[in-house]
């Protein structure tokens, strides 16, 4: 009978394409749905928030000036890598959601799914959000759809890996970086997401994951001047905390995305696609 001990793995953040722990040195316990432990996960700061912020403003430039078709590619190369892990991550999300083993394979395979119908939006979505508009004299006048900029999200809590997918990948595929706080209770899927995104050809802060307490975290990322757009997808339980992180996103006129009850099984539609978008606006003389 072997005495050796299984290798217990170390989650951590992800943050500007490396894998660094807490800078507080904090971890707390994940455990199942039976309460028996799984891991330690990481406690991120106020000061890990503001670093990841910094990794996703300075990614934003090559991200959002790369080709939309490079975009699609990317989102389709982590369904692919997503595809390879498959155990792995039914496995989490069953220990994190108390699923049987089908269910959560279901849920993962939907996840996968959602990645490829998102990478095909990217060279699409500029023809259901922009426009040639008519006006009055020798002119064009051309909208087009461009991204916000720097996206704080706040993961769903009830489905840590299937409603993680559905709130990232509409936000990077039109051009937005995103700082995604990840769901408190069951964090470890969407940390082991940032293995996969390291290695899927997705630029390093691009997507960056912190661990923690949402009330912790949401503030801070909510008021930051650097932050442009906040999607409350993960504050949804809370209504006060959704009061406070309007009023302080208020403060330099973000976009917010509030919270709803939302089946993330569901067809997701166009809703998150576009609600992270500024329109450009163009005049042109049409010439003699």
């Amino acid at each position: 009978m072997s005495d050796r001990l299984s290798v217990l793995k170390t989650y951590k953040l992800y943050v500007g394409g490396k894998f660094p722990r807490s800078e507080s040195g904090r971890v707390y316990e994940v455990t199942d749905s039976k309460g028996n432990w799984l891991a330690n996960a990481p406690l991120s700061s106020r000061k890990d928030a503001r670093d990841a912020v910094v990794a996703a403003r300075k990614a934003f430039g090559g991200w959002s000036g790369a080709t939309a078709y490079n975009r699609g590619q990317i989102l389709y190369r982590v369904a692919e890598m997503l595809e390879g892990r498959r155990e792995q991550f039914a496995a989490e999300v069953a220990d994190a959601e108390g699923l049987s083993k089908a269910k959560a394979a279901a849920q993962v395979d939907a996840a996968i799914d959602r990645w490829v119908w998102y990478a095909g939006w990217s060279d699409k979505v500029a023809q259901i959000a922009g426009s040639a508009n008519p006006v009055a004299g020798p002119y064009f006048n051309l909208s087009s759809p461009e991204p916000t900029g720097v996206v704080a999200v706040l993961a769903p809590q009830e489905s840590s890996f299937l409603g993680l997918v559905s709130v990232i990948a509409p936000a990077i595929v039109t051009g937005n970086t995103v700082v995604v706080v990840t769901s408190e209770k069951s964090p470890l899927p969407a940390l082991s997401l940032g293995e996969v995104l390291a290695t899927s050809d997705l630029p390093g802060g691009v997507v960056n994951v912190l661990s923690g307490r949402v009330n912790e975290l949401g503030g801070p990322l909510a008021a930051h001047q650097d932050v442009n757009a906040i999607d409350l997808a993960g504050a949804a339980a809370d209504a006060e905390l959704v009061k406070a992180l309007e009023t302080a996103a208020a403060d330099n006129l973000k976009r917010v995305l509030r919270p709803r009850n939302t089946d993330w099984t569901a067809d997701p539609g166009t809703e998150r696609l576009l609600a992270f978008l500024e329109t450009k606006t163009v005049w042109h003389p049409t010439g003699v």
